[in-house]
This record gives structure tokens, sequence and C-alpha cells, in this order.
């Protein structure tokens, strides 16, 4: 394969047996496939995080709000699971091309050779969150309105609405996005193929539990601490970002402000709804991420194996 690809390092096969094009081309297949298969619950997370007010601005009680929820989806389920998927896919390439190449050209800058680490993680979550958070914007903004349409609003509305304030509006939630990519980064980059690799070792060899399994497990074992950390993050983005664009915006404190009313009068119910079905979709989405990436990876490093680019124990040594 690398032989039709530039005699450069970016495409040069590493001891790992993949090239740094590879590994970026593994990873982006894998956030496509993860996309993909869990649109429909990110969909309905959303929307049960947004109903937390009804359209007078008043405190909701979280099992109206799933209630409500519901609803939306009963009317139109095709419609409400594949909202967003249009700007999710797109965000592949807008969102994963900066945030995957930052991570791991840090990676391999500092010679970790795609193995990814602390350093890579939080300089990726930092300085690929203004690429990110228009995707983001626009994502809930095409669910934003369901309740009164039932529809998903056209992705060239939202566009003209943010054209006539010169885009700014596409960088709300931008300070939340920072915290909980950072926390994605983390635990899901670096946590869950570490966690992965020893389950794979202490409980796979002895069990013979395939790869999909230990990931399932390393995933599962994961997705409470990231959900934890992440869900209130998660809300203060839905806040921020769910109000109408031609409208004012919601300024980091104003939302702080609305997920304490909500606790004051809901309790840890209030701050952390969605928190069950956040729990869900991170393990889907973790397992659905890694494995789709493994597979490409390690399809990848045959194809390397047998054209002869990369030789175990002398490639990249």
């Amino acid at each position: 394969m690398n032989s039709i690809l530039p005699n450069t390092e970016y495409f040069q096969v590493k001891k790992n047996g993949l090239s740094q094009f590879q590994t970026m081309s593994a990873y982006l297949g894998g956030s496509a496939f993860q996309t993909i298969v869990d649109n429909p619950v990110t969909a309905y997370r959303q929307l049960v995080q947004q109903y937390a007010k009804d359209l007078k601005g008043n405190p909701v009680d979280p099992k109206i709000a799933s209630k409500e929820s519901q609803a939306v989806f009963m009317k139109n389920p095709v419609g409400a699971s594949l909202s967003g998927l249009g700007p999710r896919l797109i965000g592949v390439g807008f969102k994963r091309i900066p945030k995957f190449g930052i991570l791991l050209g840090i990676s391999f800058l500092i010679g970790e050779d795609g193995e990814v680490g602390v350093v890579a993680a939080t300089g990726a979550s930092i300085m690929s969150a203004p690429f990110i958070n228009p995707i983001r914007m626009i994502e809930k903004q095409q669910r934003a309105f369901f309740k009164q349409t039932g529809a998903e609003k056209p992705i060239m509305e939202i566009c003209r609405e943010a054209a006539a304030k010169n885009f700014a509006p596409l960088m709300r939630g931008t300070i939340p996005l920072m915290g909980h990519s950072l926390a994605s980064a983390l635990l899901g980059l670096v946590g869950q193929p570490k966690l992965q690799k020893f389950i794979k070792e202490e409980i796979g060899a002895k069990t013979q539990l395939s790869g999909f399994f230990t990931g399932l497990l390393a995933s599962a074992a994961v997705s409470p601490i990231y959900v934890f950390v992440t869900n209130p993050l998660s809300r203060l983005e839905v806040i921020m970002q769910t109000s109408r664009i031609d409208g004012k915006g919601i300024s980091v404190s104003e939302a702080c402000k609305e997920v304490v009313t909500d606790s004051k009068k809901f309790g840890l119910r209030g701050v952390f709804r969605g928190q069950g079905i956040g729990i869900g979709k991170a393990i889907l989405s973790l397992t659905m991420f890694h494995q789709g990436r493994i597979f490409l990876a390690d399809q990848l490093k045959a194809s390397n194996l047998s054209d002869g680019s990369y030789v175990p124990g002398v490639t990249g040594v």
C-alpha cells in the first residue's frame, strides 16, 4: 500500500507496523463507524437534557423530560434517530482530523509512536476545540426545535442565521467543550486502550474472550467515570448550544446558574439528567470506536506485512 504513497516520514511505516497516515486513517474509520451506530442514543440524550426547561423557561421534572423525549421519538422515530447525523459525519473530518491529527502528532513528536499519552491528550483537547465546536453547535441546533416543528432544522438555515452574526454563535459552548474533550481523550483514548490491554492479558488469556468482549469490558469499566465527569459539562453545552441563534447567547455562568437552579428543585436528578443513558452511550461509543479502529489497524498492518513494507523487529528500529 505504501508504494503508492509519497516517501515522506508521515507515510513511512513505523515499528508498530503502521505509518502515521495509516494510524490516522484507522482512527477516522473507527470514529465514522461509532458515529453511525450511536447517533440515535446521542439524539435521545440531548433531548432529555434539553427538555430540562419547558417552552416558557420553567424547570421540568427529569421524568417528564424523559417522557417528552420519548414522545418526540415515537412521533418521528427515523427523523429523530438520524437527526444531526449529517453534521456528525462531516465532523469526522472537520472535528476528528484536527483532534486526532494534533493528538497523534504530539504523540509521535514526543516519541510515543502512536501510543497516546496524557500530554498528547491534553494538547489535542485544548487546541482542537475551535475546530470541533461549530460542528457540535450545528448538530445540536438541528435537534433543538423538534418539539415545536417535529423535524430537524436544515443545516443551511442554521448557517444563514449564524452568518448574520458573523458566525460568532457557532463558538457557543467552547469552554465546557474543552473540559469535555479533555476527559474524553484521557479516559476514552488513553485509559480505555490501556485497560483493554490489561483485561486481555489478565482475563482474555485465561478465558479466551475475544477482542470485542475485552473491549466491551474495558469500556464498561471506564464509562461510569467518564460520564460522571462529563455529564455536567454536557449539560452546559446543551444549554448554551440549543438557544436560538438569532437570540441572545447564554454565557457559561448563566448556564451554570441554570444547573444550580435545577439541582435546588430536583436534587441530584436535576444535575445528572441523562446520566443513565450517557453511561449506555459511552459504553456503546467507546466499544464501537475502538473495535472499528483496531479492525482497520489490523487490516492495514496485515497489508504492510504482505507487501514487505513492515518486517517485525526490523522496520523502524
